[in-house]
């Protein structure tokens, strides 16, 4: 009687093994895409006077590689780069020839994502993101009205898409989200300290992309 209890119960936990799903694992994505900004605006000053404008939509490039945690939660790091950013949008007293220009970020985020679905085959992951990192800014100005060459910025980022899978290990993404930089904000000029304050150059950014998962 006590071996057929002792049977009896291994039996249960062998069927009940058998029909729970799987323990899910943490999951690798990486996205090469492409984009376009929009909506991007930046304002310079040097001894020749201030530059304010807003610039025309620009292509966008670059890759994203995230680790989404087995739940909701996951880290991403993404790197994009627009040549020929700094063109302006509208004539005038801003018509200057910027010759080679860019800009490139480079931000580590955190992701909250629910894969609707699972963790393979297909389904759909929506998700918002958002962090800090590095923006860089570089401007060989042919008419030397401007000396800013490259400079770099702390700046932060902010946005949410949707992943969709096809398979176990491909599908496809679509993101929009806003980048804008950092300055240093001191009241005082002999304050030797940084004091953080929301700068002047800003965009959005849409991509779209084919994501890897492993």
């Amino acid at each position: 009687m006590y071996l057929r209890r002792i049977l009896g119960t291994g039996l249960l936990a062998l069927m009940l093994s058998a029909v729970a799903p799987a323990t899910a694992s943490a999951d690798w994505l990486f996205t090469p895409f492409i984009g376009m900004n929009f909506g991007g605006g930046a304002t310079f000053s040097d001894e020749f006077g201030d530059f304010d404008d807003e610039f025309e939509k620009r292509v966008d490039f670059g890759a994203t590689l995230a680790w989404m945690g087995a739940g909701v939660i996951g880290f991403e790091l993404d790197f994009g780069y627009s040549p020929n950013f700094f063109e302006p949008a509208t004539e005038g007293d801003a018509d200057f020839d910027f010759g080679d220009n860019n800009v490139t970020t480079l931000m580590g985020n955190l992701i909250i994502g629910i894969p609707i679905g699972g963790q393979t085959g297909g389904g759909i992951r929506p998700y918002v993101s958002g962090g800090v990192g590095l923006i860089r800014s570089s401007i060989d100005n042919v008419q030397d009205l401007f000396n800013i060459d490259s400079r770099n910025d702390w700046g932060f980022n902010a946005g949410g898409g949707v992943t969709g899978f096809f398979t176990d290990n491909i599908g496809i993404r679509g993101d929009v989200r806003y980048f804008r930089s950092f300055r240093d904000a001191k009241f005082d000029e002999n304050d030797d300290g940084f004091d953080i304050a929301i700068g002047a150059l800003h965009f959005w950014r849409g991509s779209a992309g084919v994501t890897f998962r492993f």
